[in-house]
């Protein structure tokens, strides 16, 4: 059976990586001096923390890297336990070869709890001499002040338009697809600067169609096209309010899109419609409530209606 596509082009060293220039050229430093102090990369899905972690590892231990490697993900291993059990075991044993020391990598680290993370502090502390660790987590604010003062954060932003560009035409050629511009510009606008789900989108279009088209990637994506939303916008801030309605129900039926989605998709257009600034703070404000009432368990079609009735009377 085929890899997701993810797997079968995940870089294998350092300087396959896309993007993120200045954090890898930092990482190879550590790698060529064999030295390095406990790490903590930061930053939304998809934008190659594991990636860069794993080809660390790899140029670091060559073909010994799964010995001197342990990557927990801290979902699913959160508690106390984990780190007194399986991370300390692993910690206090000396690394194999000759490498000079053995490498932890806790993947979503801010989900440990209060108690681990505490504990963890101690083990980083204890076993520095043979064991470095790799935390990586989406929000750096839930890392305790006391791990994050021992190690070197490395910020891992969305990636750049340019790169997601280059590697999706690399996957296309060697998949024998042919991607066109319309549909590089939407997985670009559906990945919003994160890899993993850019080349995701790609695999599952290419089930559909070796032309990889823009319509197609939208619909594989269940998302709207921009211009839809923003005629849907258009309507609702002009008074039309039924056609307006009318637009929001097809986008829920045909495209099968949850209230959730289309809101987001209607937050990322607010920046490009033609209207004041002081409406454009109005109507942030209206979806944002509009957004807190959906979470909370009420009804979407009736949340989304009463957010596009608002858009009729902004001031």
């Amino acid at each position: 059976m085929q890899k997701p596509w993810v797997e079968k082009y995940r870089p294998e060293t350092l300087s396959e990586v896309v993007g993120h220039h200045e954090i890898i050229k930092r990482l190879t430093n550590y790698v060529e001096k064999k030295s390095m102090p406990h790490l903590l990369f930061s930053g939304s899905p998809g934008v190659g923390k594991t990636t860069a972690a794993l080809a660390l590892a790899k140029d670091l231990y060559g073909d010994t890297w799964r010995e001197n490697f342990l990557e927990l993900n801290s979902s699913d291993e959160r508690g106390i336990d984990v780190i007194r059990t399986k991370v300390k075991d692993f910690a206090r044993t000396k690394p194999i070869g000759d490498a000079p020391f053995k490498v932890i990598f806790l993947d979503e680290s801010d989900a440990l709890t209060s108690d681990a993370q505490n504990a963890l502090r101690r083990t980083m502390e204890k076993y520095s001499d043979i064991c470095r660790f790799i935390l990586s987590c989406n929000y750096p604010s839930k890392i305790i002040p006391p791990i994050q003062s021992r190690c070197a954060i490395f910020r891992f932003s969305p990636l750049k338009t340019e790169d997601l560009v280059e590697n999706l035409k690399d996957i296309s050629e060697k998949e024998n697809l042919n991607l066109e511009k319309g549909g590089i510009d939407a997985i670009i606008y559906v990945s919003e600067g994160d890899m993993r789900k850019a080349i995701n989108v790609l695999q599952t279009a290419a089930a559909v169609s070796d032309e990889i088209t823009e319509e197609i990637v939208y619909k594989v994506a269940s998302k709207a096209r921009p211009d839809e939303i923003k005629k849907m916008t258009q309507l609702a801030l002009n008074g039309k309010f039924v056609e307006a309605r009318e637009q929001l129900y097809n986008l829920m039926i045909d495209w099968g899109m949850s209230g959730e989605d289309i809101l987001i998709q209607v937050f990322r257009e607010v920046p490009n419609l033609d209207i004041s600034e002081k409406e454009k703070v109005h109507l942030v404000e209206a979806i944002g409530e509009c957004d807190f009432r959906i979470v909370e368990g009420s009804n979407e079609r009736i949340q989304l209606s009463a957010l596009l009735a608002k858009m009729g009377i902004l001031e």
